[in-house]
């Protein structure tokens, strides 16, 4: 009886090569936008304290209280697969004593984030996200530095029709008298809402206005908006901020329903969308989290981030058909041999040239030299280096122009360093 093959988990997937390179390219100029901004990397483990995100993201949340992986290790403390990744890079920040540092503080990441629901297209249970913190700032410009740095690297990416959503939910200051008034209006609505903002609305009503069913959509239609219900502070604050987002120039949409589904957002919350299959999906958003740092146990400080969906975006990149450049971590130099003699040198060969950072490839189990050649055409080298029986006992190499068709004769420890010396003025 043949065995059953091992399959992966519902909800997760095998990045392939062919698909890796997508996520490489986003990497690579979110990396490189972040940089350039001032930003550093920070990285936190995939498993977290389970009461971090339970406090953090919220109790009530969809996030903890259906989607989490928590389970008990052998010491009987409950863990989790990090949900998201702000939580985390707070809990860095306060058990590294990084709150006595100069401020702001800006950091980023990439890596996979875990939330059990209902696989779909574009939407796993392991799934990737790129994610940027400013800590320790309050003024509204933080708010568009996080926003304009969001906007560039999905502009650099290809990414094309995008639109920066963008609302206020007010502080704790202004917003309890707009739970108030939204409340009551849902009250009256009862009758319209799904059952689970039937739940939400008990415990934190704004969440009713990130609801995607169909049912309540026509009843938030009608709710009334956080914008008309700002302190004095929170409208100070979202003023200036659209006064920035007009110097740039960055096109912007006021979305009085946009909420953001976690707790710990205040005043900003935004979303990058783009227009795909008829529809509007989101790429990603972010906000400012002002209370979330005193709330895990820190000083009160300001904070805002984002974070993008990498693979909705990947899926984008490939539905468009949006060109992304080849790597440039690939073969400059192919070794093909003739020869069991020939094949050892050719073996050393290729090591020294890989430790002077040479990319260098070859099919040292293929016999045949045309089928080496035929190989190396493929890869699309400019050059191949070719060891044949009479060159590995007169410890030379021929060296083939793959553009030309020329062949040159070097000693041996000569062709290293003449290999160098062309592929860097092939690249002046």
């Amino acid at each position: 009886m043949a065995k059953k093959i091992i399959q992966n988990p519902r909800g997760t997937r095998d990045i392939l090569p062919e698909e890796q390179r997508y996520f490489d390219f986003i990497y690579a100029v979110a990396d490189a936008e972040s940089r350039r901004s001032g930003f550093d990397k920070i990285e936190t483990p995939i498993i977290e304290d389970a009461s971090l995100f339970e406090r953090g993201v919220g109790k009530d949340t969809d996030i903890v209280e259906k989607e989490m992986y928590t389970f008990k290790d052998k010491s009987g403390n409950v863990l989790a697969l990090r949900p998201e990744g702000t939580a985390s890079v707070v809990r860095s920040y306060i058990q590294n004593g990084m709150q006595n540092l100069p401020k702001p503080l800006k950091f980023f990441y990439y890596g996979p984030m875990f939330r059990y629901g209902r696989p779909q297209a574009g939407r796993y249970r392991q799934f990737y996200h790129f994610g940027v913190e400013i800590i320790g700032d309050k003024k509204p410009i933080n708010d568009l530095l996080a926003m304009s740095l969001m906007w560039r690297i999905c502009s650099n990416i290809g990414l094309t029709d995008i639109s920066l959503q963008i609302n206020s939910i007010g502080c704790p200051n202004c917003r309890p008298k707009y739970k108030k008034q939204l409340l009551e209006y849902i009250k009256e609505s009862n009758k319209n809402i799904c059952k689970d903002c039937q739940r939400r609305a008990k415990k934190n009503p704004l969440r009713v206005l990130d609801c995607k069913e169909a049912s309540c959509q026509n009843t938030i239609e009608g709710a009334p908006v956080t914008l008309n219900s700002l302190c004095k502070d929170c409208h100070d604050h979202f003023r200036e901020l659209l006064e920035y987002l007009d110097e740039l120039e960055i096109g912007y949409e006021l979305n009085p329903k946009l909420v953001r589904g976690l707790d710990y957002y205040t005043k900003t919350v935004f979303e990058i969308w783009t227009k795909s299959d008829g529809g509007q999906n989101s790429l990603g958003g972010g906000g400012r989290y002002d209370g979330l740092i005193e709330l895990l146990g820190g000083k009160p400080t300001p904070a805002v981030g984002f974070s993008l969906g990498v693979d909705r975006i990947v899926d984008l990149l490939k539905n468009q058909k949006i060109e992304i450049p080849a790597t440039s971590e690939k073969a400059d130099v192919f070794v093909a041999q003739l020869g069991d003699v020939a094949k050892k040198k050719c073996i050393r060969l290729m090591h020294d040239l890989h430790m002077e950072g040479v990319g260098a490839e070859g099919c040292i189990e293929k016999k045949g030299i045309s089928d080496q050649l035929k190989m190396a055409n493929k890869l699309g080298v400019p050059i191949t280096l070719l060891i044949g029986q009479k060159e590995a006992f007169d410890n030379t190499v021929i060296i083939k122009d793959m553009q030309s068709g020329n062949q040159e004769i070097y000693p041996r420890e000569k062709v290293v360093r003449e290999i160098k010396k062309r592929l860097n003025s092939a690249g002046d």
